[in-house]
């Protein structure tokens, strides 16, 4: 693991740091629907960082908000030049976010250290054995 790290979007026109100790930094696949369509994909792989550990350098997100069932509203945060998801997981009562491993300078690093929303897996995505899965938010014990 990589700390701090940087990232940005597809363009270039947003770019950020994070300066979180690798002990702060949770790795997460997120198979639930709204990962799906946003990304295109069975799921996002997102690293979960503090709120007050992430920094953007260059430029100004846009931000989308959704319906969330942990904490009543989820905001998201992209790119207006190009529209690459560059945060998410912002909520009111979250001290944390989330930014996809695809943004990631270097996304090599990312290892997933759970599987989270696996009620919303589609049924041609094979989860990996390994990991903990939980079926939504991971707040209990693994199944």
């Amino acid at each position: 693991m990589i700390s701090p790290f940087t990232g940005g979007c597809l363009c270039g026109a947003i770019r950020y740091e994070c300066t979180a100790a690798p002990s702060e930094i949770h790795m997460l696949k997120c198979h639930c629907r709204d990962c799906q369509r946003l990304s295109g994909g069975p799921y996002t792989p997102v690293v979960y960082i503090p709120a007050g550990k992430f920094k953007i350098t260059k430029g100004t997100l846009r931000h989308h908000v959704t319906q969330s069932e942990g904490w009543g509203t989820h905001r998201r945060g992209f790119c207006p030049e190009c529209g690459s998801r560059v945060t998410g997981g912002e909520s009111p009562g979250s001290t944390g976010l989330g930014v996809p491993a695809s943004s990631l300078d270097d996304p090599s690093w990312f290892k997933a250290q759970a599987e989270i929303w696996t009620c919303d897996v589609q049924p041609w995505d094979p989860l990996d054995p390994t990991l903990p899965k939980y079926d939504k938010y991971p707040r209990g014990p693994a199944k």
